[in-house]
């Protein structure tokens, strides 16, 4: 439903095996007046080739699927030159695929049973530069990361100043910029700065990748 011309459309890339499924995906996502599916495919091969062809903003991904599953789907389509930003889906919050997923460069996941806004809106956050996780599983899904297990996640970690490990921190524990900001008495542009160099620094594609670093190098560990 699109009567603004003006209207900036985000073009989304359905990838399931199951055809009600993306029926479903495909009649919430084409309600928005700035969202569009310009494709949709079954497995992974298939979700790699159409990625190269229709070259989507943004790729909703399944995680279990034949052929070639999700993770590895995503790992070969964020490789790709100017990829499209990759949203996992997994039925499971305690999915270890959704963690490899996220390693493999997705923007963050989604458990499909959540209301449509949600995803609508996740959506959103992920074209507009940032990441998603849901929030029943982050905490869950990062305790099964081992701290201090990746050397250059360690090197990449000491490279940050104090302030910017303390906003490293407060995006571990879910905090949005507008909260990083009023914890630590700094205006949100300031935060965003940090923000920005930290994913720098880190070589981070978004904050659900300075996060898993930031695990990965023992700066936040599981349980805390």
């Amino acid at each position: 439903m699109r009567t603004n011309p003006d209207v900036p459309v985000i073009s989304v890339l359905l990838v399931d095996d199951q055809l009600l499924v993306r029926a479903g995906f495909r009649l919430v996502i084409d309600s928005q007046p700035d969202l569009t599916v310009v494709g949709e495919v079954g497995d992974g091969v298939a979700a790699v080739a159409e990625a190269e062809r229709v070259r989507p903003d943004l790729v909703l991904m399944d995680v279990r699927m034949p052929i070639m599953d999700g993770i590895e789907a995503t790992r070969r389509i964020t490789a790709l030159v100017e990829p499209p930003k990759v949203v996992v889906l997994t039925t499971y919050d305690l999915d270890e695929n959704a963690l490899a997923a996220i390693r493999a460069g997705a923007s963050g996941f989604l458990l499909k049973d959540g209301a449509p806004e949600d995803m609508l809106a996740a959506l959103r956050t992920v074209h507009a530069g940032d990441a998603v996780i849901a929030p029943s599983t982050t905490r869950r899904l990062l305790d099964m990361l081992a701290p201090g297990s990746d050397p250059a996640a360690v090197r990449a970690v000491e490279s940050l100043t104090e302030r910017e490990r303390d906003v490293l921190v407060a995006m571990a524990r879910g905090f949005s910029n507008a909260e990083i900001a009023e914890r630590l008495l700094v205006s949100t542009g300031t935060v965003k700065t940090h923000v920005g160099r930290i994913l720098h620094k880190l070589a981070a594609r978004d904050r659900v990748q300075a996060v898993v670093c930031a695990y990965e190098s023992g700066l936040i560990r599981p349980g805390r």
